[in-house]
């Protein structure tokens, strides 16, 4: 199946202007054209999308992506170096969680620590 620029960018929730920003830096293949010259993109060039969202969400730098889409392209020769890639990723991704946790902790304290205070004050007035 094939899709136009507008469906790819609903599908993988990224804006039009950066399906073309990827394909401007080499993230993304120039994907294919229609008989009118518009861009189409397959389901394959959905699920490589897919991937960049799920590597941009989790704060891989630009520069790493690009990095890792030119050594795909060179295929499996360099499975061991994408493989590389992401479990450095990978280890920042898991500290960035931990210091996320850290914080979550944090907040958790003090709404605990709030509901006291307004559970003492209720009890305060209706006594």
């Amino acid at each position: 199946m094939t899709y136009s620029i507008a469906q790819a960018a609903q599908r993988s929730g990224l804006s039009i202007d950066t399906l073309r920003y990827y394909e401007r830096i080499g993230l993304v293949d120039p994907p294919a054209r229609d008989s009118g010259g518009r861009r189409t993109y397959s389901d394959d060039d959905l699920g490589w999308l897919h991937f960049l969202t799920r590597m941009r969400t989790t704060g891989m730098p630009i520069r790493m992506m690009r990095e890792y889409a030119q050594l795909r392209h060179r295929g499996a020769a360099t499975a061991g170096r994408r493989k590389q890639l992401l479990f450095e990723h990978r280890a920042s991704v898991r500290a960035r969680i931990a210091d996320l946790q850290s914080c979550l902790e944090v907040l958790d304290y003090k709404i605990s620590h709030y509901e006291q205070i307004e559970h003492t004050f209720v009890e305060g007035i209706t006594a």
